[in-house]
């Protein structure tokens, strides 16, 4: 027995410097791709920025392109209409979720899958169709809600005006700013030990107290993740900014990009000076999250780990109340009014005489494009999640659980995506493909899509994956390693099942991009590789907003099926819920 011990412990001491330097050379190979990937071009797009040539002239450089950016007209109030846009729904977007995901993932309340489903739905509606679809309800001419409401004897005017501060802020929240913070909230908080919640009791603290005092200071790196999240992508959104703000000539930083980008000729050094100077913004805002998160103990994953659910009593009926009105506005409604965009004669024009018909059906079904779009959006989409949700996880290990010298430049350089407008950074790309040999082959074809996809997600799934890890407490890894356990057994038994959702999450996330993303691709995008979202593109450009609303459900439907099944899947793997 001894001597089997003794050869035990001599095989151990061979295969370890063996197994940590092949682990130390997987990280150095993914450093490597992530700085070329992501740093690299933006490495190209602040070069650009001091770019004074058009891109087809010799190069000349100087900070004449700064200059012009920021003395451009309208920029200082669009800047100021960013902050207070952004810190509106932000807030209340934060507050709501919150509340939503607590009653989802950790009470009493009838259908909590169910709704947490249909949040992911909410989730899969495409930003530009959901917004259409609020037009038809709540425009100051002819949205019906409005119609209905002046048809009263004591209203005389229009109550709602979708075009307005208020109205981007209702178009954000009902779109995707609370679902998103929903998605990512319910599987932190379902993770979440029910033994504190029993200390409390102990202590005579009620619900609201538990909540108040344990749950928020245990989530704050989640809840600050997302928040930081959600804000660094509001400084890049601009569909609904576009579509709303623009007729009452209410400007942000992004349109102004986008301004920029439409002038003959395009000024992309101003835009991409400008943009360069988000991403100075978002630095701030990174390093203050991280200072928060540095020296708090957040684990709630352990080895004593126990799952359980509050009971509301008389509350549980408000709660689910609450949930359900949520879902209906956020899934139910503008589902059906995208349905019935689908089959109109003439978008918004609901009293014309016979309003229905299905020629925007055999119109889009019959198109030779129809099928090429269909085929090169699954190639996308299900390319581009499988390869997120591999990478991502691996990049979110070593950025929190490792000691790898590089993972502290990982962290940094994996939110600078988010910082970098959808157009510019596909823009970055056509000069990373054509710049650099070793990938110029793939120019042009779906995997200069998937990659770009992968990227353009890489800032929300390491985050929303290092707040999973974060809870996962280091006692499980070191008791496989007592017994034995490699670094992949460990990681492929411990942390893998406790991290499935998440992991599915980011999947979804990518499958998601990958089929509703416009902004990012356009520039890669060539004759053979165009998705639907592209083709959606193309209707509306020729004002066939009918047909692009049957694009838009196709999408819709296509997400939807693939979530569910994904969702099932996560159910089987992840922890085993008492009900």
């Amino acid at each position: 027995m001894a001597k089997i011990e003794t050869n035990h412990l001599l095989y151990r001491g061979v295969s370890k410097p063996f197994r940590i330097g092949a682990r130390n050379l997987l990280f150095g190979v993914l450093l490597g791709f992530v700085l070329l990937v992501v740093a690299y071009p933006v490495f190209l797009l602040v070069l650009s920025s001091f770019q004074t040539a058009q891109p087809w002239e010799t190069p000349k450089y100087g900070i004449e392109v700064w200059q012009r950016a920021f003395d451009a007209p309208g920029l200082a109030s669009s800047i100021n209409n960013t902050l207070w846009l952004v810190l509106t729904y932000q807030l209340i977007s934060l507050f709501i979720a919150t509340v939503l995901a607590w009653l989802i993932a950790r009470t009493d309340i009838p259908l909590r899958n169910t709704f947490e489903t249909a949040f992911w739905v909410s989730f899969f509606l495409p930003t530009l169709s959901v917004t259409l679809s609020w037009i038809l309800l709540l425009d100051p001419q002819f949205g019906l809600l409005n119609q209905w409401l002046t048809a009263l004897p004591f209203i005389e005017s229009p109550p709602f005006n979708i075009y307005s501060f208020w109205g981007i802020v209702a178009a954000h929240l009902l779109g995707h700013s609370i679902s998103i913070k929903v998605m990512f909230l319910t599987p932190i908080f379902r993770n979440m030990d029910a033994s504190l919640e029993e200390v409390a009791r102990v202590t005579g603290s009620n619900t609201f107290s538990s909540l108040r005092r344990i749950f928020i200071p245990l989530m704050q790196p989640a809840i600050g993740s997302v928040l930081v999240l959600g804000t660094i992508h509001s400084l890049e959104a601009f569909e609904i900014e576009l579509v709303l703000g623009v007729p009452f000539k209410y400007y942000v930083y992004s349109t102004q990009i986008y301004t920029m980008l439409q002038w003959e000729p395009p000024d992309y050094g101003a835009a991409t000076a400008l943009s360069v100077a988000i991403l100075l913004m978002i630095l701030p805002l990174i390093l203050l999250q991280r200072w928060c998160a540095r020296g708090r103990q957040f684990t709630t994953v352990t080895g004593r780990f126990k799952q359980g659910f509050i009971r509301l009593g008389r509350w549980r009926y408000v709660g689910f109340a609450f949930v359900a009105l949520a879902v209906l506005l956020l899934t139910v409604v503008p589902t059906a009014l995208l349905v019935a965009g689908t089959f109109m004669r003439r978008f918004g024009m609901f009293e014309i005489a016979n309003p229905w018909t299905l020629e925007n059906w055999q119109r889009v079904l019959t198109d030779s494009l129809f099928l090429r779009s269909v085929g090169n959006t699954l190639m996308i989409s299900f390319g581009g999640g499988i390869v997120a949700a591999v990478l991502l996880p691996v990049l979110a290990y070593v950025i929190v659980r490792s000691n790898f010298i590089g993972r502290g430049v990982l962290d940094l350089v994996s939110w600078m995506p988010y910082a970098i407008p959808g157009i510019l950074l596909g823009l970055s790309f056509v000069w990373l493909l054509l710049w650099t040999p070793v990938l110029r082959w793939i120019y042009g074809t779906i995997f200069a899509l998937i990659l770009i996809s992968v990227v353009k997600s890489m800032p929300s799934g390491v985050q929303i994956l290092k707040s999973n890890l974060v809870q996962i407490g280091k006692d499980l890894e070191e008791a496989s390693r007592i017994v034995g356990g490699s670094w992949w057994y460990t990681c492929r038994r411990i942390i893998v099942p406790l991290s499935i959702r998440a992991i599915i999450i980011i999947g979804m996330w990518n499958f998601i991009s990958g089929a509703r993303d416009i902004g990012a691709m356009i520039l890669l995008v060539t004759s053979q590789t165009r998705p639907l979202s592209v083709l959606m593109l193309d209707y509306v450009m020729d004002g066939s907003f009918e047909a692009a609303t049957v694009i838009a459900l196709l999408v819709t439907v296509l997400s939807t099926g693939v979530a569910l099944f994904a969702r099932g899947f996560g159910f089987r793997l992840g922890i085993s819920e008492r009900r």
